[in-house]
């Protein structure tokens, strides 16, 4: 049966269902009814084969397939590093993908090196084991800046100083801007000074070196260049003046590289945090992201439909996600009331919520950018959109919040309903007590309080339905 061989699937229809005879009458294939099947459930089968034979491979693209997944896993398990190097230099410049990528490294015990002017190429590269950032990942550098400078050291040697560095550049085509930007990243931290310092001085340093140009001292001998190497470096303390500063707090650091590499590489801020936020969620980014795409690969109202029965969450599921404000985005609608899109980080990657009138003004001094808040919403998914998550109660990560059994019970009939009251009555408890409430259509109304475990949760979703039963 291959791939839109209908008229072949309609002949075998009969054959799989009936069975076939040779010209003997002898039975050559006895078919589902002489098997025991019932022909409403053999044809019902046959109906599943049959539109799983409208997509399925053909044997030569499974071949295929299975050759690249063969040698993929290969390369996986023997060459993790050089592997996942390469995954990641795949893609380069989508932000998207590579906190992703990032995280899978940490998984496999593969660290993450910064990115170092000495030690960095352009691309992400292995070094013993690790995987040292590359310098044309940074941002406002550009691969024509970074091949100069990898030229350039490959070619003269390593930068001894940063002062050695921006002589060595003056004639290439590095501005102030990509020299910025690689102070911010962290690329000169082997050198003695600070990152603050380098920061405050770099602008005084290069034009120095500029006027120098302009003025002849190019290709002639100065004052500055007698003597030995030792005494050429200590007069390079004198020819360049550093503005000194103490070095930023970490806070300030870990914010320019996530600003300048797109991810956090020397800890990210929810990083101690990972365990807690864990418990305390049902979804993350990742999660979200692969919504997004199981939705963009459905084609028509019909595939929709089968994708959002194959999904693990669902439009309008209850969810709970947490992470780092990264910016917030104020709007009036035309009935004049404001909303706002808040654009919150987690370990993964970024996420969009929502928050209407009531969100937001409840949300209040939680909506600050760089605060850690958790976010108690609802699932918004649609066909050619990003999934995203539209808030009930946005508040700070440390505060507490009382937890709800919400039940459902919209489509409930009056078997299910009974057994529902009776398992609350018998499950009304002096401990370990959380808040009922009953949910029919939109209307939700309390329902007193009972002694909830993982096991008894699981029975009032055998009553009402996996997806009808949750805790908020």
């Amino acid at each position: 049966m291959g791939k839109k061989k209908l008229d072949v699937m309609a002949k075998e229809r009969e054959v799989f269902i009936h069975g076939q005879l040779d010209e003997e009458g002898n039975v050559v294939v006895p078919g589902c009814v002489r098997n025991g099947i019932d022909e409403k459930s053999a044809d019902k089968i046959f109906d599943e084969m049959a539109e799983f034979a409208k997509y399925a491979f053909n044997k030569s693209h499974a071949a295929c397939y299975a050759v690249v997944a063969y040698r993929t896993a290969y390369l996986k398990a023997y060459y993790p590093a050089e592997f996942m190097a390469a995954t990641l230099n795949s893609f380069l410049g989508n932000l998207d993908k590579i906190p992703q990528y990032i995280d899978e490294c940490k998984k496999l015990g593969i660290q993450i090196l910064k990115p170092d002017i000495n030690r960095s190429s352009t691309k992400f590269t292995v070094e013993d084991g690790k995987i040292r950032f590359g310098l044309g990942s940074i941002k406002n550098v550009g691969t024509v800046p970074v091949d100069n400078i990898v030229k350039e050291r490959k070619q003269n040697g390593e930068y001894k100083s940063f002062t050695d560095f921006c002589e060595r550049i003056a004639d290439e085509a590095v501005n102030k801007k990509c020299v910025e930007s690689l102070i911010k990243a962290g690329t000169f931290e082997s050198f003695e000074q600070t990152r603050s310092t380098l920061l405050a001085s770099f602008e005084t340093i290069m034009d120095t070196i500029q006027s120098g140009r302009k003025k002849g001292f190019k290709g002639q001998v100065s004052m500055f260049d007698l003597g030995s190497e030792e005494e050429q470096e200590q007069l390079n303390d004198i020819k360049y003046t550093y503005e000194e500063h103490k070095e930023l707090p970490n806070k300030e650091l870990l914010s320019l590289e996530k600003e300048m590499l797109g991810i956090y590489i020397s800890g990210h801020p929810l990083e101690k945090l990972r365990a807690q936020i864990e418990a305390k969620t049902n979804i993350n980014t990742i999660e979200l992201r692969n919504i997004t795409d199981k939705m963009s690969s459905s084609m028509g109202q019909e595939n929709q439909m089968n994708m959002n029965e194959k999904l693990k969450y669902k439009d309008g599921q209850n969810v709970r996600y947490a992470g780092i404000i990264t910016s917030i985005k104020k709007k009036y609608t035309k009935n004049n009331k404001i909303m706002a899109f808040v654009t919150i980080e987690d370990l993964y990657g970024t996420a969009e919520i929502i928050c209407f009138e009531n969100s937001y003004k409840k949300a209040g001094e939680s909506l600050v950018e760089e605060n850690i808040v958790i976010v108690d919403g609802r699932l918004s998914i649609r066909e050619d959109e990003n999934a995203t998550i539209i808030a009930n109660d946005i508040r700070d990560f440390g505060e507490q919040k009382q937890k709800i059994l919400t039940l459902d019970i919209t489509s409930c009939d009056e078997i299910q309903k009974e057994k529902l009251r009776g398992a609350i009555r018998f499950f009304t408890g002096d401990k370990n007590n959380i808040n009922v409430q009953i949910k029919i259509g939109e209307e939700v109304k309390p329902c007193g309080q009972i002694y909830l475990t993982d096991d008894i949760l699981t029975i009032f979703r055998q009553i009402v339905g996996d997806n009808k039963a949750y805790v908020v």
